[in-house]
């Protein structure tokens, strides 16, 4: 089992800037590939960055450039660091472990006012 708590949303204006954490817990020492995933209103479910217990990341293309994923393995940690935040990118952001199975967090709300 594995539990997973994100933490750091929030109403923002345009232009501003959230983190968003996420800690694990249990058997963490099988995680290899950690991300964000975020859900809008009306709207399925989809990637933004994901990384991997040696530091490969990806992203997807409406975040490169604005937003970073980063973890520190000491503190069973994933972070996403996100700048100049869009009325886009309105959503719950959800933290997951690609396990099998996979694990998600309960989500955690993202606001950004135009």
């Amino acid at each position: 089992q594995v539990q997973l708590v994100e933490s750091g949303g929030g109403l923002v204006q345009a232009g501003g800037s959230l983190r968003l954490s996420c800690v694990a817990s249990g058997r963490i020492f099988s995680i290899d590939v950690m991300g964000w995933y975020r859900q809008a209103r009306g709207k399925q479910r989809e990637l933004v960055a994901g990384i991997t217990s040696g530091g490969s990341t990806n992203y997807a293309d409406s975040v490169k450039g604005r937003f970073t994923i980063s973890r520190d393995n000491a503190k069973n940690t994933i972070y996403l660091q996100m700048n100049t935040l869009k009325p886009e990118d309105t959503a719950v952001y959800y933290c997951h472990a690609a396990m099998s199975p996979d694990y998600w967090g309960q989500g955690t709300q993202v606001t950004v006012s135009s």
